[in-house]
């Protein structure tokens, strides 16, 4: 599978882990794949990467976005009932303003 293909498969928000059980392939591969992507699509003018960062289900805490992988345990209340980071790719909105108006 190549790296581009992933754009299709996450127009809807999936977690590492769910898009591994998918394609059958390891977390690890995966997660190293959408790494790679993710870097690829901070240059391009056609799709945009959103990524919902981990959040622990028992106190809230937010972690940092740029973590693919779900963590093990809330470093802040120490429980483990966290939610896995979310990956989608979007189109990116056009840069352009709108069409000046002709008079």
């Amino acid at each position: 599978m190549f790296r581009r293909d992933y754009i299709g498969l996450l127009r809807e928000p999936r977690s590492v882990h769910a898009l591994a059980r998918e394609l059958e392939l390891s977390p690890g591969e995966v997660e190293d794949d959408l790494a790679h992507l993710l870097k690829s699509l901070r240059h391009s003018d056609a799709y945009r990467a959103v990524v919902t960062p981990a959040r622990c289900r028992h106190c809230g805490f937010t972690f940092h976005g740029d973590r693919l992988g779900k963590p093990g345990k809330c470093p802040q209340c120490r429980h483990t009932w966290i939610e896995a980071p979310m990956i989608r790719i979007e189109p990116r909105e056009s840069s352009k303003g709108p069409e000046p108006r002709q008079q």
